[in-house]
């Protein structure tokens, strides 16, 4: 199989390294030269976002690699190769993210979104105490960003979940009053059996962490969700008349059976999109474009049926 992506040539990552260490100024005058897109959503209504924001909260490991997302040349190299893909409208990704692409300049025309808090390392006895310590919605606004996204781990019997609702609410209000997308990942957790904690995808603790998520603020007019591709998205999209995107999660043994769950939850009328990561930057073959083509088939299959729906 033959492998499709864009390599960073040596002349341009040494001009990169050269820019980060001797023009620091060069940052400020790309976010501003960054020509925006007209709309926050595709011509067929949908958004699809490469999302980027794990390394900041020290999640790498992908495909058996516990250092894959810590080669950056990689990474950047990945992202540019998707995208190039023109069915892919724009990433999600951490401040460093997103001025390394700013200063490949592969970001022009495309959405970006800033993620805001990646407090609770992976790992870390503290995890869930997700502060914020990314973009806040001043920079997002004054950097030319299309939104800001904030993760919110909801887990009953952790404390630490009280402090991020009402940091969450905050970012919520203060983005919609600049009139920015407030884009949040709400995720029930609990723990197991081992006593690590993990994602609870049963329908009802989805559903009800849709609820929680979308109150939160002073308005949800400019709140977006960000939630699993899952088995039952009447249940859970059913729970919001906010738009959603579908995160793509790890990639899987069965591809087959990862793209059939997206489909079946982009079907929802509530689903307006992909906010996909390691699932097409880190595919088993390595053929990163080939896993972009795959996503994107599945989200115009979705326009497709709801057009023959109407």
């Amino acid at each position: 199989m033959v492998q499709r992506m864009t390599r960073i040539t040596d002349h341009r990552w040494q001009g990169l390294l050269e820019t980060r260490a001797t023009a620091p100024e060069v940052v400020a005058e790309a976010y501003n030269r960054r020509k925006r897109p007209a709309s926050l959503l595709s011509p067929s209504g949908r958004l699809f976002l490469v999302a980027a924001d794990h390394a900041a909260r020290g999640s790498l490991a992908t495909g058996g690699d516990p250092l894959a997302m810590a080669d950056r040349r990689s990474l950047l190299e990945r992202l540019v190769t998707a995208l190039e893909h023109p069915a892919v409208d724009g990433v999600l990704a951490s401040p460093d993210v997103i001025e390394e692409l700013l200063l490949l300049g592969a970001l022009e025309g495309k959405v970006v979104i800033g993620s805001m808090n990646r407090g609770g390392l992976d790992g870390a006895s503290w995890t869930m105490d997700d502060r914020f310590t990314g973009y806040d919605p001043v920079a997002i606004d004054e950097s030319g960003l299309d939104g800001g996204k904030m993760l919110l781990r909801i887990d009953d019997d952790d404390p630490h979940t009280a402090g991020t609702l009402e940091a969450c609410a905050r970012a919520v209000t203060e983005l919609a009053s600049r009139r920015l997308i407030a884009m949040i990942e709400p995720l029930p957790y609990g723990t197991d059996d081992t006593g690590r904690r993990s994602i609870k995808m049963d329908p009802a603790s989805l559903a009800r962490a849709v609820t929680i998520a979308s109150a939160l603020g002073t308005t949800s007019a400019y709140t977006w969700l960000k939630l699993p591709a899952c088995g039952e998205p009447d249940v859970v999209l059913g729970a919001t008349t906010l738009p959603c995107v579908v995160l793509g999660g790890v990639p899987g043994d069965d591809r087959a059976a990862q793209l059939a769950t997206w489909a079946r939850t982009l079907r929802h009328p509530a689903a307006r999109g992909l906010a996909v990561g390691r699932t097409v930057l880190y595919p088993g073959d390595g053929d990163v474009a080939a896993a972009v083509d795959e996503a994107a088939a599945v989200l115009q299959a979705a326009v497709a049926a709801e057009m023959e729906g109407k």
